[in-house]
């Protein structure tokens, strides 16, 4: 499944975001933008989970109209 994938990707921009962020933390480097990077692979990322964690109970909804 492609959207499972992508999940996947984006878990490790969104880690590899992090740790640079921590990174920079550690060498006092006084640069917003790293502090913001993490937000960019977030946002997808919380919307293909919520995609995924909603895709059992759309599957049931579906197949409970097909049996009416």
């Amino acid at each position: 499944m492609w959207i499972r994938q992508i999940h996947r990707w984006l878990s490790i921009a969104f880690t590899l975001a992090v740790i640079a962020n921590i990174v920079a933390l550690t060498l006092q480097v006084q640069a917003t933008w790293i502090g913001l990077l993490a937000f960019v692979p977030l946002i997808p990322l919380l919307a293909t989970g919520l995609y995924m964690f909603a895709l059992p109970y759309l599957g049931r909804r579906r197949g409970a109209r097909q049996e009416a």
